[in-house]
């Protein structure tokens, strides 16, 4: 008989908004249970409402002038317990990675989270582009590629490995090619300016923690 493989799915308004905190003690109660969060950013099944995950300067329902704060990191929350094994993957971008990171998940004795970026109607864009627009959140440094396994402790390894290339693209050319940011320009160019500038500092400042935290400290370039 086959081993036994439990796994939750569920959107990110369950998984960072209001279903969090039963999400985190699951988590946190380290049984062998693995979960697939799809990451629309937005609540999708509601209208397009902005959520915890929506990034700066998207446009949404109670954010119309763009959402002025960061998205928050689920994936940073779950990796400070240090017991839990944690990826972001983006199909579209790296499917090998994607595929490694649900093998790695589901033969971890312990609890695993990998968030996968999904693309959504709700961003404005031709849904049949949809994976490359996965491409260009990953080039911008919107959305890393990561895998966080305690499993490497063992082997005397950093558990955490970014799988993406640092940021090599302007941020502002991944937001203008979607609706859901681009609509700001149009309607206060001045404060999507301000807010496209704030996203490239977070980006870059995001990129470097991560490189600190896998271990990796070298100089990179990034976009100004």
């Amino acid at each position: 008989m086959g081993k036994k493989t439990v796994w939750i799915i569920g959107g990110d308004g369950w998984g960072y908004d209001i279903g969090y905190g039963g999400l985190d003690h699951v988590l946190a109660g380290g049984r062998n249970v693995n979960v697939l969060l799809l990451d629309t950013e937005v609540y999708s099944n509601t209208g397009g409402q902005m959520s915890k995950s929506t990034p700066k300067g998207a446009v949404a329902k109670f954010a119309t002038g763009g959402k002025p704060g960061s998205k928050k990191d689920l994936g940073l929350m779950a990796m400070s317990y240090g017991n839990i094994y944690v990826a972001t993957v983006a199909m579209g971008a790296k499917d090998e990675q994607t595929l490694r990171a649900l093998l790695e998940a589901e033969k971890y004795d312990g609890p695993s989270i990998v968030i996968a970026y999904s693309h959504c109607i709700a961003h404005g864009i031709n849904m049949t582009e949809g994976m490359r627009h996965q491409k260009a959140a990953v080039d911008s440094g919107q959305w890393i590629l990561y895998r966080y396994n305690p499993d490497r402790v063992e082997q005397g390894l950093n558990p955490l490995e970014i799988d993406s290339a640092p940021p090599h693209a302007p941020v502002r050319n991944y937001f203008e090619s979607e609706n859901r940011f681009k609509m700001l320009t149009k309607s206060k160019p001045e404060t999507a300016r301000n807010l496209f500038e704030q996203a490239q500092e977070d980006i870059n400042l995001r990129y470097k923690h991560f490189q600190f935290l896998a271990g990796k400290n070298k100089k990179e370039d990034k976009y100004d």
